[in-house]
């Protein structure tokens, strides 16, 4: 099966969705900005590798606890920010992508459908509790997923503003690097 895989914050989005959901989330229950001390000091750690990426963003998404319908949260998120979406990946078919990011599982799925993109892999977060279910899916995580789910993947394409994208590009037939709206071949 041949498909095309887009990263998504700062790739065909604007900004980092999962940061932007958050202020999303201040604006509507403002006591949520104190969760920022917890996340600088767990960044910090991380910084010391004392602790992961996904150890700081569990810390990161506990002011999901205190939010009420985060469905409706969402829905009402990509209503105000589908804007955000890059023209570029605007004007593509979407058939053959897959988007695997980082970014919340739960976060990303109503854009994906009404982008109409093939499937999404991204981290599983308990859209409650803010707690991981799985690793975070950065990096050579995101190659893991991709072959889990789909075992005999030719993957034409590959479309990142991100370093960490790297093992996704080294097995791709073509990688992209995106910045801002400039896209560069790399491979």
């Amino acid at each position: 099966m041949k498909i095309n895989i887009y990263d998504f914050d700062g790739t065909i989005y604007h900004g980092d969705s999962s940061i932007d959901f958050y202020k999303f989330c201040i604006h509507k229950k403002k006591k949520n900005i104190w969760n920022v001390f917890p996340v600088i000091g767990n960044y910090c750690l991380y910084f010391f590798k004392i602790r992961t990426k996904t150890q700081v963003k569990e810390v990161f998404f506990q002011f999901l606890k205190d939010m009420d319908s985060i469905e409706d949260l969402v829905e009402e998120f990509w209503q105000e920010n589908q804007n955000k979406i890059k023209k570029f990946y605007k004007k593509k078919n979407h058939k053959q992508d897959i988007i695997i990011s980082a970014s919340p599982e739960f976060l990303l799925k109503p854009i994906c459908k009404q982008l109409k993109v093939k499937d999404l892999i991204a981290s599983k977060v308990d859209s409650k509790t803010g707690k991981f279910l799985e690793d975070n899916c950065k990096g050579e995580e995101k190659v893991k997923r991709l072959y889990q789910k789909y075992p005999k993947a030719e993957v034409m394409e590959v479309y990142t503003d991100s370093k960490s994208d790297f093992p996704l590009i080294d097995i791709s037939k073509n990688g992209y690097f995106v910045k801002e709206n400039e896209i560069t071949k790399v491979k």
